[in-house]
């Protein structure tokens, strides 16, 4: 751990001094370690929180997106592991539980990349999904078959989730007309977005659900 934690304080003096490319690193506030649930051993992570701005000329142009980041203690030999705490409508991220598909953090690994190199490649993934390899297939599938209604609930997620400037009024619309109904709101987004915002397709959805 000893190893891991010298290198993550070189690392996040490298973040700071470069965070004019719009990604952040943060300590969080108190313990910086903490002991692996339900583990028997004493090892120990280390928790970090990062941000990146959406690039431009995307969806999420002017959003800001939130990361966790867990740093295992075999790091940098070992990948550390990261989801999206901010929702986000992306083939690669869940939109459920922000877990990302990117090589980098299974097999394509190596040593000498660090956690900016994460976060950079983590904007670059805003900008170039990858469809054919998916973390979330409904989002996938919206992207392949319609990219300009993909486009649209992608900026609608931004706008909503991550201070996005670009709100998409009919989307907000309706969203509210199910809340009319007495459906949830955000269970009424996921439907809305799933459903390539049909809302007698959402109202199916949510009525089996």
């Amino acid at each position: 751990m000893n190893m891991a934690m010298n290198r993550i304080m070189k690392e996040f003096k490298e973040v700071v001094a470069n965070e004019s490319n719009g990604i952040e690193l943060h300590m969080p506030q108190g313990e910086l370690t903490r002991d692996i649930p339900n583990s028997a051993s004493n090892k120990k992570e280390i928790y970090l929180t990062g941000s990146l701005l959406g690039p431009p000329d995307t969806p999420y142009a002017g959003a800001k997106f939130n990361v966790d980041i867990i740093v295992v203690d075999t790091y940098p030999f070992n990948p550390p592991k990261a989801r999206f705490t901010t929702k986000i409508w992306h083939p690669n991220i869940s939109s459920v539980t922000g877990a990302i598909c990117l090589d980098i953090l299974k097999d394509q690994w190596a040593a000498a990349m660090t956690i900016r190199t994460v976060l950079l490649s983590l904007q670059a993934l805003l900008a170039t999904p990858e469809p054919d390899d998916p973390q979330d297939a409904v989002v996938a599938n919206q992207y392949k078959k319609d990219r300009k209604l993909f486009e649209k609930t992608a900026r609608h997620w931004a706008n909503i989730y991550a201070n996005g400037p670009t709100p998409e009024p009919e989307c907000d619309a309706a969203v509210a007309n199910l809340v009319e109904m007495g459906f949830d709101k955000e269970k009424a987004r996921v439907a809305l977005s799933a459903m390539n915002w049909s809302t007698s397709d959402a109202l199916e959805s949510l009525c089996k659900g």
